[in-house]
């Protein structure tokens, strides 16, 4: 059985399917993501980039389909795609180029009151209560906390100015990473994710809000803590076995006291 995985979305969106993508596992199993989330893919034989397929170009008016994607498509016994479920367009010129294509939802409905990694997994049948795991090498440990301190939405962001304040009173010393485009200049920036998920893994501690980076964390297994509030965290909070979440309506009902006591619950836990 040769098998073709496509998933598109941001980097909790990829990390939170991953579970069911590694369930789905086959004799050759191959998986296409955007760029960024090729690193983290460590249970395919193969991993490519969406864009660099020339897949997001199928279904389009008046563009050819890419020299050789029919090729790449047609060597595949089954596709599941959560890229173009909701794209009549799309799904009709993709099976005139491999007719065994399984079309998932990429996204939860609204009124979805489980988590997001059980939704998937009913699409397949496979095991509810997964957990996304990325396999890091801890080179060293270090005596630190690790805080990203944005979101792919501001209304979802703690103001940077009580992360500054939480960092004050952490036991260990704090440093800080952000994207490319997040202002922050004291910031670790990284250009690879599995980089970044190895050295955030080598901390003590995780601190973030509801963003890919919290998954991302949580996922190494190094004990993590996410703010929640516009999102429903019973659906979309990171999974892991070292997780706490903190969740309010909005975030400027979190307290920096309301994270000292989830830091301190951890460190009674496991933290060291």
């Amino acid at each position: 059985m040769r098998r073709l995985l496509i998933r598109p979305g941001g980097i909790g969106d990829c990390i939170t399917c991953f579970p069911v993508m590694e369930w789905l596992h086959a004799d050759y199993t191959e998986v296409w993501v955007p760029g960024a989330v090729v690193p983290l893919v460590q249970f395919a034989n193969q991993v490519r980039s969406i864009a660099g397929t020339g897949l997001d170009l199928l279904g389009l008016d008046d563009i050819e389909i890419p020299a050789g994607l029919g090729n790449l498509l047609s060597a595949f016994d089954e596709i599941v795609s959560w890229y173009g479920s909701n794209r009549a367009e799309f799904r009709g010129t993709a099976r005139e180029l491999n007719t065994n294509w399984r079309f998932l939802p990429a996204l939860p409905p609204k009124e979805l009151t489980r988590h997001v990694t059980d939704f998937h997994a009913a699409h397949v049948g496979a095991p509810i209560g997964m957990m996304p795991r990325i396999h890091v090498s801890r080179m060293q440990r270090r005596e630190t906390i690790v805080i990203h301190p944005f979101s792919g939405g501001r209304v979802k962001n703690w103001p940077l100015a009580n992360f500054r304040e939480l960092a004050q009173r952490l036991p260990f010393p704090v440093e800080w990473t952000a994207g490319p485009e997040e202002e922050l200049p004291e910031a670790r920036r990284f250009d690879n994710l599995l980089e970044l998920a190895e050295w955030i893994a080598e901390a003590s501690l995780y601190i973030g809000n509801d963003s890919g980076i919290t998954h991302l964390a949580a996922s190494t297994g190094v004990p993590t803590i996410g703010l929640y509030s516009s999102t429903n965290a019973k659906v979309w909070k990171a999974r892991g076995e070292r997780m706490q979440c903190i969740v309010r309506s909005s975030v400027e009902e979190i307290s920096v006291e309301d994270v000292m006591e989830a830091v301190e619950s951890l460190s009674r836990q496991q933290l060291h």
